[in-house]
C-alpha cells in the first residue's frame, strides 16, 4: 500500500522558467518526520495509520499498522506509549490517544478475524530465531513476510516469553496473546517449545540455519545479598510472576514486601493483593521522581492499596520482620545510608532488582562480543560476521516489549541483507516536524478520552483487565485529535487562501500542486498551512 505520507511532489517543472526575476522565493510541498513517528521504538507509521482510522477506515489502518508491528493488541495494552510524550498536541492541551486507537485497531482485527499479509516467495534460507518473547515473534513475523523459513525455539511450553510470564493477566489478558501469536504461527512458522538451546553454534549446524537471531529475553532474577533467617521465604519477582502465568502461585502469606522500584516491583505487589495479601509493601530505595516504574502503574498500584515506603532499603530479613535503613540523595540524586532503621511486618520478600540474561549458549561463538551481560550489535542488529544477530533484553537498549518489536523487525531485515548477499540500504530521514512549524489556531479544543477502568473494589480479588478499550465512536474522535505534524492531510487551506489560484488540487489523496506561472512568492500558503507542510524555497531561474 502506497504510504500518502511519504509522497513528496515534484514541482520543479520547466514552467518554473517563466516567473520572472520578481519572484526571490517559491514555495515547496514537504513531508516531515511527525514526533510520534520518530519517538516510537518498534518505527510505526503511527500519523499514517490514524490518517486511516480518522476515516473510519480501520481494516486500512491496521494493515498499515502491522507492516511495522505485528501484536496492536498486545502493545495497545502493555506499551509505555513515549509516541504520546513526544506528540505535539500535548502543547495545545492532551496528547492524542495513540495507545488506545492502537488497541482499539488490535482488538477490532481480533473480533472480525483481519489476517496479516501473506508470507513471500520462498527463498529457500534458513533461519534460527532463539526466544518466543516480543522480540523473535516481531523477528519471525518480518522473515516469514521476507519469504524465509524460520523455526522458532523456546525453552518454555507456550509462546510469548516475558509477553506471558512476565506481564500479569489483569493488564495483558490470556485471550489477546494468543490470538495475535496464533497469527503469525499461520504464517507457516516451525514451532520447538521446552527447547534449551545450550550451544547456538552447535543448534546451527543441526538445523543448517543460515542465520541466527538471539531474542532470548531477561529472565533471570538479579539477586542481593540480604541476611535472612529463612530463605524459603526470599523469591525474586521473576520465579514469581511466572508461577502465577503457570496457575501454580506460591504462599507468600498475608504481608508481602516487595523491594525495587520498577514495573516488574509494581506488577508484583498488585499481584501479591489479588491472591490474597492483605499488604503489600513496595520498598524503594530513591524517591517518586526518580522511579523506574511509569506513573500509570504507580497509580494504579496506590488505587488497590499498594504502599510504597521510598528512601528506603532492606537491611535484614529476620523472622517475620524486615529491617529497613532509611536512605537520602545526595547531590547527584543517588541514595545514600542515614544509618536510621525501622521495622516492617513480612511474611514474605519479593527481590525486584532487575533480570539478567542467560547468554551461556554463546560460550563457543567465539565473534560474538558480549559486555557486561549484553550482547554487542550493529545498527542491522548484527553481533558476528558469521551471521548471529541479537536484540531485546539480549542487547544493550531499553528492556521494553516495544523496544524488542522494533529490535525484531530490524534485525530481520539485517538477516534478510545477510542470507541475500546485499548491502543496507541508507535511509532518508525527513526533518523533524516541531511544533514551531505548526498552526494550531485550525485545530479546535478537543479534550482526550480517557479509557474505562475496571472498579477498584473488584480488582484486589481477581485478574480481570483493569482498563478497558474505546469504543468506534472513541476511537474516531481520538484518532481526529491528531494534527498531522509536517505532511500535508488535504485541508484546502493552501488551495482557499492563494491570492493568484496558483494552488492546484490533484485529486483524493494526491494533495496539490504550485502552478508556478502564477505564484508570486508570497507565502501566505506557508503561513496559513495547520501542519507546517509547505516552505519557501530559493528561487532559481
Amino acid at each position: 500500500m502506497t504510504n500518502p505520507f511519504a509522497i513528496t511532489l515534484d514541482v520543479g517543472s520547466s514552467r518554473a522558467n517563466h516567473t520572472g526575476s520578481w519572484r526571490v522565493e517559491r514555495p515547496v510541498y514537504v513531508d516531515r518526520l511527525p514526533p510520534c513517528n520518530d519517538a516510537c521504538p518498534a518505527g510505526e507509521n503511527i500519523q499514517g495509520w490514524l490518517y486511516e482510522a480518522e476515516s473510519g477506515n480501520y481494516e486500512a489502518a491496521w494493515h498499515m499498522l502491522v507492516e511495522d508491528n505485528p501484536l496492536p493488541a498486545i502493545m495497545g495494552r502493555v506499551c509505555f506509549h513515549p509516541c504520546e510524550t513526544a506528540c505535539n498536541r500535548v502543547q495545545v492541551d492532551e496528547a492524542v490517544g495513540i495507545n488506545a486507537v492502537e488497541r482499539f485497531l488490535g482488538d477490532l482485527a481480533v473480533e472480525k478475524g483481519w489476517a496479516l499479509p501473506e508470507p513471500g516467495p520462498d527463498t529457500g534460507k534458513r533461519i534460527l530465531v532463539v526466544g518466543a518473547g516480543p522480540a523473535g515473534l516481531s523477528a519471525t513475523y518480518h522473515l516469514r513476510r521476507l519469504g524465509h523459513h524460520v523455526r522458532l525455539v523456546d525453552s518454555a511450553p507456550r509462546l510469548g516469553g516475558m509477553l506471558r510470564y512476565g506481564i500479569p493477566a489483569y493488564r495483558l489478558p490470556r485471550a489477546v496473546l494468543d490470538a495475535e501469536i496464533a497469527r503469525i504461527v499461520a504464517m507457516g512458522v516451525e514451532i520447538q517449545l521446552e527447547h534449551v538451546v545450550h550451544d547456538v553454534e552447535q543448534e546451527r549446524r543441526d538445523g543448517m540455519f543460515d542465520a541466527v537471531f538471539l531474542a532470548v529475553g531477561a529472565q533471570l532474577g538479579k539477586r542481593v545479598d540480604i541476611p535472612a533467617g529463612d530463605s524459603s521465604r526470599v523469591i525474586d519477582a521473576v520465579s514469581f510472576l511466572h508461577q502465577v502465568a503457570d496457575d501454580d502461585a506460591p504462599l507468600l502469606g498475608r504481608r508481602v514486601v516487595v523491594y525495587g522500584g520498577g514495573d516488574t516491583a509494581f506488577d508484583a505487589a498488585r499481584t501479591a493483593r489479588r491472591l490474597g495479601a492483605t499488604d503489600a509493601v513496595i520498598v524503594y530505595r530513591r524517591n517518586r521522581e526518580r522511579m523506574g516504574a511509569s506513573g500509570e502503574e504507580l497509580e494504579q498500584a496506590l488505587g488497590e492499596g499498594v504502599t510504597v515506603r521510598w528512601l528506603s532499603t532492606v537491611s535484614k530479613f529476620d523472622g517475620d520482620r524486615i529491617m529497613l535503613e532509611k536512605m537520602k540523595l545526595n547531590e547527584e540524586g543517588f541514595p545514600e545510608p542515614t544509618g536510621e532503621f525501622e521495622q516492617l511486618d513480612a511474611d514474605s520478600l519479593v527481590l525486584a532488582l532487575g533480570q539478567d540474561t542467560d547468554l551461556s549458549l554463546l560460550e563457543h561463538a567465539n565473534d560474538v562480543n558480549v559486555r557486561d551481560g549484553a550482547v554487542e550489535v550493529l545498527d542491522s542488529m548484527m553481533a558476528s560476521p558469521s551471521g548471529i544477530f541479537a536484540g531485546g533484553d539480549a542487547v544493550p537498549a531499553q528492556r521494553t516489549a516495544t523496544v524488542a518489536i522494533g529490535h525484531g523487525k530490524r534485525a530481520a531485515h539485517g538477516i534478510d541483507d545477510f542470507v541475500m548477499g546485499r548491502s543496507a540500504e541508507a535511509k532518508v530521514r525527513h526533518e523533524l516536524a516541531s511544533f514551531e512549524l505548526l498552526n494550531t489556531w485550525y485545530y479546535a479544543d478537543a479534550p482526550r478520552t480517557e479509557r474505562p477502568e475496571l472498579e477498584r473494589v473488584r480488582r484486589q480479588t481477581n485478574f480481570e483487565e483493569v482498563i478497558g478499550g474505546l469504543t468506534q465512536d472513541n476511537a474516531l474522535f481520538e484518532a481526529r485529535r491528531c494534527m498531522s505534524c509536517g505532511n500535508c492531510f488535504e485541508c484546502d487551506n493552501c488551495f482557499g487562501v492563494c491570492p493568484d489560484n496558483a494552488v492546484i488540487k490533484l485529486g483524493e489523496n494526491m494533495r496539490y500542486q504550485f502552478d508556478y506561472d502564477f505564484c508570486k512568492g508570497c507565502g501566505i500558503c506557508v503561513k496559513e498551512c495547520p501542519c507546517g507542510a509547505i516552505v519557501m524555497v530559493p528561487e532559481h531561474n
